[in-house]
């Protein structure tokens, strides 16, 4: 059957019984045949026509809301200038189809599948990516992996406590309010007010994810305060839960109103008269953390109730516990005086004029659509700056949005930096190219992000939500056992790491690989595209938009040609597998690029 023409379909293959004298074992056999060319014949509709899980054109938007393309052109300008005082060239527009991968890695957590291959190439090319990202911000695929993203910076990898934290429910949560689109701040401000049973109120596993196994009483506030400034604000202050910063890493802005906290610092750290900065202190710490003492879960079938209870600590060179009032380490003035301690801490953090949260938003979208921080880590950005080139202009942009998150990934994934080729015209591109985002950062794939690439290479129809339920658990499980096998980045998850020797091999002999290029054609597309291909040039073209999801070059698909060249059935069908398996194994499958 050809790839590129439409079949009969399935309804149109007259049926017929079997003859008097058969079997049950041969009755079965028909039916299995029966079963098997009706799976195949769908397939096929599949592959030649374009895809009925993509709307039409006029349906998605192709072309970029004009606020959007002033706000756009904006962080193009500021970043251009830092590209020209560097004397520096900037890569060429990458590919479209490359851009698409692109979106889909990040959104998605894989490679397009052939089907998308082909609807995308009815596209006109310059709407592509915008449209292609329009789609996917539409698809719950987005939503789900983006919670798991946003996950991993909330309540980290760790299974935690198996009586009162229900992780599947905490993302199933984070996902609904990623695909409506809820406004950020209110996310945010919900999960750090979460009331009620983590199995009725799954935001609550927020706060759950902290508790104990020995103590099911209270949630960790130590924990708390630590993940609260890391994932919310960018803030690092973990070292300040024992002593005072006495290098300068965790300065804060030197407002009058913490002239209160002179007592509780040893010399080397108190306020200086005049300065703009002043460093931190373990009482900065400690007091953020004590907004989190009065949640208390004293009934289970209740759950975690807010309660009077106060927070005693022990500051280091003191002689006793002292009661800790709640307070916030700069810009007290944002703090409202009414309400819960978790109430005004919730305020405060996501006030629009504390940028810090703004901040630490724009930097960790930015992140997942480029595989690294705009910073050097993803959960410090110093409150005095400086900070990069455009990270201002979108941080406000996403405050004057309401915090609006489909607005910021569209703006990001709309900028030059991120449509810019992986590679320079005529030389080699250095880190200092990549600093100042002159091309597009080569990163490796993710662990979830090589398993669930290769499992969607492996299929010709796109797995999301309209699969079956069978093709969707394959997946889950699949990416699941490759990713504990392959080992997980764990909650640094933007913290590069060289490809070891073992995860190299898992990839080339793993069995999760094999079973997804050796002959199967039920399921597998390498052995479809071998049996259906029109000829050897069509099977090598849609390999290759399968895995690396571009045409070969023309050295390429000379190079495959002579392999396939006289074979026949088995043979042929061994080369194309051999195709997958190169091609899987290749760099530019395993590395965003």
């Amino acid at each position: 059957m050809d790839l590129d023409q439409t079949p009969a379909p399935a309804s149109t293959i007259p049926s017929a019984a079997p003859p008097v004298g058969f079997g049950t074992r041969w009755l079965k056999r028909l039916i299995l045949i029966a079963v098997l060319a009706g799976l195949a014949i769908g397939s096929l509709v599949s592959i030649s026509s374009k895809p009925q899980l993509l709307p039409q054109a006029d349906r998605v938007r192709g072309t970029l809301d004009p606020s959007i393309r002033e706000l756009v052109d904006q962080v193009d300008l500021e970043m251009e200038r830092v590209i020209a005082s560097g004397k520096m060239a900037a890569a060429e527009p990458a590919d479209s189809l490359i851009l698409c991968r692109r979106l889909s890695l990040a959104l998605v957590g894989n490679g397009l599948s052939l089907e998308e291959v082909r609807a995308l190439q009815q596209i006109p090319e310059e709407n592509r990516a915008t449209w292609w990202l329009d789609y996917l911000l539409r698809d719950r695929r987005s939503a789900d992996y983006l919670a798991e993203r946003w996950t991993r910076a909330t309540v980290g990898t760790n299974v935690g406590p198996f009586l009162v934290f229900r992780r599947r429910m905490y993302v199933e949560w984070l996902a609904d309010q990623f695909s409506k689109n809820i406004p950020y701040d209110r996310i945010v401000r919900e999960l750090i007010t979460a009331k009620g049973a983590w199995t009725d109120s799954p935001q609550v596993n927020f706060l759950t994810a902290t508790m104990d196994e020995g103590d099911d009483k209270q949630p960790d506030l130590i924990r708390l305060a630590g993940r609260t400034s890391r994932a919310f604000l960018a803030q690092r202050i973990d070292c300040l839960q024992c002593h005072d910063d006495y290098v300068g890493n965790v300065p804060f802005p030197n407002d009058a109103t913490h002239a209160q906290l002179a007592p509780t610092r040893s010399e080397e750290a108190v306020v200086r008269e005049g300065s703009e900065m002043r460093e931190g202190a373990q009482a900065d710490f400690h007091q953020l953390a004590a907004f989190f003492a009065g949640t208390r879960m004293e009934n289970p079938f209740i759950g975690l109730r807010n309660t009077n209870r106060p927070y005693r600590y022990q500051y280091l060179h003191a002689v006793e516990e002292t009661e800790v009032p709640p307070s916030v380490p700069y810009l007290q003035h944002l703090l409202p005086e009414n309400g819960s301690p978790r109430d005004r801490l919730a305020k405060w953090v996501t006030h629009p004029e504390n940028k810090a949260f703004a901040r630490a938003a724009v930097n960790r979208v930015w992140a997942i659509l480029f595989g690294k921080p705009w910073t050097a880590t993803i959960d410090n950005i110093p409150l005095s700056g400086p900070f990069p080139a455009g990270m201002e202009t979108l941080s406000d942009d996403f405050i004057r949005s309401g915090y609006d998150l489909h607005r910021l990934i569209r703006a990001i994934a709309s900028t030059k930096a991120f449509q810019r080729d992986s590679r320079l015209p005529g030389s080699e591109p250095d880190l200092e190219h990549e600093a100042v985002w002159a091309v597009f950062p080569l990163t490796q794939l993710r662990p979830e992000q090589v398993a669930a690439s290769i499992h969607q290479a492996s299929r010709i129809k796109t797995i999301d939500e309209s699969s079956s339920i069978i093709s969707r658990l394959e997946l889950f499980g699949g990416v699941n056992d490759f990713t504990k096998e392959y080992g997980d980045r764990g909650d640094d998850e933007f913290q590069a790491n060289a490809i070891t020797i073992p995860q190299r091999l898992l990839v080339m002999n793993g069995k999760f690989t094999r079973e997804r290029i050796e002959d199967n054609p039920v399921m597998n597309a390498s052995t479809r595209i071998a049996n259906q291909a029109r000829d050897d040039r069509s099977a090598i073209e849609a390999v290759f938009l399968s895995v690396l999801n571009r045409s070969p070059s023309e050295r390429e698909l000379s190079a495959f040609l002579q392999r396939l060249e006289g074979t026949k059935r088995n043979a042929h069908r061994r080369v194309v597998e051999d195709m997958y398996w190169t091609l899987m194994n290749s760099t530019e499958f395993l590395w965003n690029h």
